[in-house]
């Protein structure tokens, strides 16, 4: 299918690695020139590099910390015209209300609550003078399936969701589409790692972290590719009618009967 991209320009957050990095080569095999935000100079250049190599789009990286108000600001400032905001930065502790320190609270909505509202209002002003625009907001499925001992997150993603369908109602009147994806377990270094650990912990053996896997929906995590696939559909004209909503990309984990 013909997304009908080539050509537009989008700023990626946490585009370094991860689901970022993938929405990133996704959208620049469509055509699309980049900005990739985040924090690792060494990480976005590596990206910046391939990306480029590989389908030759401009790409271009700005080194950040998008839970600095000042920091997100200068990012808009420099970005250009910007048809696609992909708002992906963030990660949240896990632990139980009382193993949670206000500390990571903080950090953890700083970034990703805080961050992806920020960007939001900095770049939707440029997209509504210019006339329109798309903006995707990358949450997490904890927001729908809550978790009390992955508080942080699941209230950050709850408040962000929320976010995404308020704005989304009303951004039509700018020409502007909101929407969001909620993925599930993603196969990240991140998870991999945290696989990896139980692995070593319940099996005495990290190399069969797969073997955790097994009760995952379809046997196995998401792949980023897949949320990264999303992410175009959704940034794209053929889904010029879509917007306040958050589309569910779980493996129907969310709703899984508590049974299973």
């Amino acid at each position: 299918m013909e997304l009908n991209l080539k050509g537009r320009r989008a700023l990626i957050t946490g585009a370094s690695r991860g689901i970022g990095r993938a929405i990133a080569d996704a959208l620049a095999r469509e055509g699309c020139d980049l900005v990739l935000a985040a924090r690792s100079a060494e990480a976005l250049e590596a990206a910046r590099t391939e990306i480029h190599a590989r389908h030759g789009v401009r790409v271009e990286t700005r080194v950040v910390d998008l839970s600095r108000l000042e920091d997100v600001e200068a990012v808009g400032e420099s970005a250009g015209d910007i048809d696609i905001l992909v708002n992906n930065a963030g990660a949240a502790a896990h632990g139980h209300l009382l193993d949670v320190p206000d500390a990571m609270w903080q950090e953890g909505w700083a970034l990703k609550v805080h961050g992806t509202i920020r960007m939001s209002r900095v770049i939707y002003a440029a997209m509504k003078a210019r006339g329109g625009g798309v903006i995707v907001n990358i949450i997490g499925y904890a927001g729908e399936r809550v978790n009390g001992h992955f508080l942080v997150g699941s209230t950050g993603n709850a408040s962000l969701i929320a976010f995404t369908r308020a704005l989304g109602s009303v951004s039509p009147a700018d020409n502007i589409r909101v929407v969001g994806i909620n993925p599930g377990p993603v196969l990240t270094d991140r998870l991999r790692t945290r696989l990896e650990k139980s692995a070593a912990e319940k099996l005495g053996d990290a190399t069969r972290w797969r073997e955790l896997t097994r009760s995952y929906p379809f046997g196995r995590p998401a792949l980023p590719e897949e949320v990264a696939d999303a992410a175009c559909f959704l940034a794209s004209p053929r889904a010029a009618y879509v917007t306040g909503t958050t589309l569910t990309l779980d493996g129907g984990l969310t709703y899984r009967p508590p049974t299973e």
